[in-house]
């Protein structure tokens, strides 16, 4: 994620923002160039001054004031990129599953930010009904919901959206760390697993480092909650939950790469220069495809030192409260490299269904 410039007043502006709080410039994001731009005209002849000479629309989202994407003339349909790949959502003329709504879309769309940053776009269900990707945001109050992923579909419980109700489950589960953004990267990683690794024939080499995903997910996940993590879960896991089974490793190790990615590229884009030690000395720099995880890692362990200080001097948690032990680094080489298209395919076996 980066800072972005009203093109009219050079105001800095925010990835959600609307209107420029300075010149009152209305304003939309291009998901295409990835850009926030002032936006003139009617809508469905809008003129964006980050990208002249073709007109959009807005998304029909907008109407609830939770989303600032923009639609190409070239698009079909009332809905953005992002937007596009919503199946259901609890009754928004309830008040309040609106205003949860809003927080989970804004968490989703900073999602899709970095996917496309990343070169990733999956597809929806109305362009691929057997394997696009989809989202559920429901409410507790019509039946019970749970938070998870299935074969492509990504089921929200608004309630996380609430953040005392989102506290107290993260002290039940005895979680370090508990997001709308950290629920919906992790989810996507499950998605992800299904399309980059098992379906396009990875298997081999993603067991290979995150071990075999055939275990009996369903004895894992109750012997994980009856057990409780191994005691040396942190040489091998970037988080308790991790240690679950390899799809939970896999999952959690993709949020990972999506948190650390994500705010590497915003100090870049705020000049964010690190020094608390010479042996840890680092100006970050935006992550790019060519660099080895290493790379990425000497810019990040100096940032989360810093960010984690500055929180502590102002009473809160740790920003990134996690150890990234060598194995674990490993693990984010794989996903590094499975995003940019450098773990071969098995050569023995066909894409396996499971």
């Amino acid at each position: 994620m980066r800072l972005f410039t009203c093109q009219t007043c050079e105001q800095i502006l925010f990835f959600e923002n609307d209107r420029c709080e300075k010149c009152d410039s209305a304003l939309g994001y291009l998901p295409g160039p990835q850009t926030l731009s002032v936006v003139a005209g009617e809508n469905g002849a809008l003129a964006a001054a980050a990208d002249p000479g073709r007109t959009y629309r807005t998304c029909a989202n907008a109407a609830h004031g939770l989303c600032n994407w923009l639609v190409g003339p070239e698009e079909t349909g009332d809905y953005c990129l992002a937007c596009r790949h919503n199946r259901t959502i609890a009754d928004p003329t309830v008040p309040e599953n609106l205003r949860r709504w809003r927080l989970a879309e804004l968490a989703k769309h900073r999602l899709f930010y970095s996917l496309l940053a990343l070169g990733l776009r999956p597809a929806n269900r109305e362009d691929d009904p057997a394997a696009g990707l989809a989202f559920d945001f429901l409410s507790d109050a019509d039946g019970p919901v749970t938070t998870g992923h299935d074969n492509g579909l990504i089921t929200l419980n608004l309630t996380e959206a609430d953040d005392a109700e989102r506290e107290r489950i993260r002290k039940e589960m005895g979680e370090p760390y508990r997001t709308l953004l950290g629920h919906f990267r992790h989810e996507v990683g499950h998605y992800f697993w299904q399309v980059l690794v098992q379906d396009a024939g990875r298997l081999t080499a993603c067991r290979a480092v995150f071990g075999d995903d055939r275990a009996d997910y369903g004895t894992a996940l109750k012997a994980h909650y009856a057990n409780g993590a191994p005691a040396d879960w942190q040489d091998n896991f970037v988080s308790a939950y991790a240690s679950a089974h390899p799809w939970e490793d896999f999952a959690e190790t993709w949020a990972h790469y999506l948190h650390i990615t994500d705010t590497l590229e915003m100090a870049a884009s705020v000049g964010l220069h690190v020094r608390p030690a010479e042996d840890l000395a680092a100006t970050p720099a935006e992550p790019t495809a060519h660099e080895p995880i290493e790379t990425l890692i000497d810019h990040w362990l100096p940032v989360a030192l810093a960010v984690n200080s500055l929180n502590r001097c102002m009473g809160q948690p740790d920003l990134y409260p996690f150890v990234l032990s060598p194995a674990v680094i490993g693990k984010l080489g794989f996903i590094h490299d499975l995003v940019h298209g450098r773990v071969p395919q098995d050569e023995t076996s066909a894409p396996e269904s499971t």
